[in-house]
């Protein structure tokens, strides 16, 4: 664990559409390339594992929480060097919305720079989230349908 002082910082949007969908669309694998850039452009899965290859990092395998009711979609991502990142993420209900929480940790060695670069990336992701939900709604359809991607970061996400 890193015990530094301000070594976590929660990300969030609000996003206008029952947590439930926003739920069903983020908990997705196949769909983490469409708003998750930092994980690359493209996942499949491999023996029961998600890889991503096309990840910046290299090589990386993400594993998810099991799907559940309570909006939870913590994933850890094993980086080429073996280090496993944990990924806490949220989707709460918000009134007739709801809102995504990532709660982005500062890795032994991460410089503040590097925190900083990382913690935009993960509000650009979400904003893209956001993004691809609502527009899905706007359009008529329950989650959009097509993947697609690029971009990447230090955290692993």
């Amino acid at each position: 664990m890193n015990a530094q002082p301000g070594a976590s910082r929660h990300l969030s949007v609000h996003v206008d559409r029952p947590a439930g969908a926003v739920y069903a669309y983020a908990s997705d694998p196949a769909h983490l390339p469409a708003w998750a850039h930092g994980l690359g452009t493209t996942i499949r899965r491999v023996a029961g594992r998600w890889v991503a290859d096309s990840s910046p990092m290299g090589r990386v395998e993400v594993a998810f929480t099991p799907r559940n009711e309570l909006g939870v979609l913590d994933h850890d991502v094993t980086l080429p060097s073996g280090e496993t990142v944990f990924n806490p993420v949220r989707v709460i209900p918000d009134g007739a919305g709801s809102e995504v929480v990532f709660t982005l940790r500062r890795r032994p060695g991460m410089s503040e720079a590097e925190f900083r670069r990382d913690a935009g990336m993960v509000a650009a992701d979400l904003a893209r989230l956001k993004e691809r939900v609502e527009s899905a709604a706007a359009a008529g359809s329950a989650a959009p349908s097509r993947p697609g991607g690029g971009g990447g970061g230090p955290s692993g996400r």
